[in-house]
């Protein structure tokens, strides 16, 4: 049996991820990679589109919500999404400065973001763990409660994406190819 995934398109997919993989190309013109590895369970690409939206509409800024996504993509080592994730903040006019510096894991632009980075890491290496201490040092950055569990819902996108990524070996589109990533640490 091999352990190999290959990505589905509408004819290959399982008829339960077609819906959403129609609502992709009407979307966007096309399947993403990622997409079509995770097509192979209808259900996780229904949990993930559940997420994605969801933490769409969180209240953070596209500038925060790119250092939440970055900031798990760098510490997951997510060969795939470091890319993808570059190339959706340029679309979202968020600054090269500030992409750099996650993908290079430098010092961010202003204090408010990297207390948000601070934050994310602290989650995702602890495992949910965070300290009073480190909950008020968010807090007083001039974060709110809401952005905390925000930051939970946007680390359960991204686990599920990085993990899927790593498993399927999900080969970079050729769209973000220019936006290859490792790590330099």
């Amino acid at each position: 049996m091999t352990t190999e995934f290959t990505p589905h398109d509408l004819d290959s997919a399982p008829e339960g991820s077609k819906p959403l993989l129609e609502q992709f190309i009407a979307s966007s013109g096309r399947i993403v990679g990622f997409y079509g590895m995770l097509a192979e369970s209808p259900e996780a690409l229904r949990g993930y589109k559940a997420l994605s939206d969801a933490f769409d509409d969180a209240t953070l800024g596209d500038e925060e919500k790119t250092v939440v996504w970055q900031t798990i993509n760098v510490e997951h080592e997510c060969q795939y999404c470091v890319p993808a994730h570059t190339s959706m903040a340029k679309a979202m006019k968020v600054s090269d400065e500030l992409n750099t510096a996650l993908r290079d894991e430098t010092p961010l632009p202003n204090a408010r973001l990297e207390a948000l980075r601070d934050f994310t890491l602290i989650l995702v290496r602890n495992r949910g763990h965070a300290s009073d201490a480190e909950i008020t040092a968010f807090l007083d950055a001039g974060y709110t409660r809401r952005n905390i569990l925000e930051v939970v819902l946007g680390i359960s996108e991204k686990v599920l994406s990085n993990y899927v990524n790593h498993l399927t070996k999900t080969p970079v589109d050729k769209e973000f190819e220019r936006f290859a990533w490792s790590r330099s640490k």
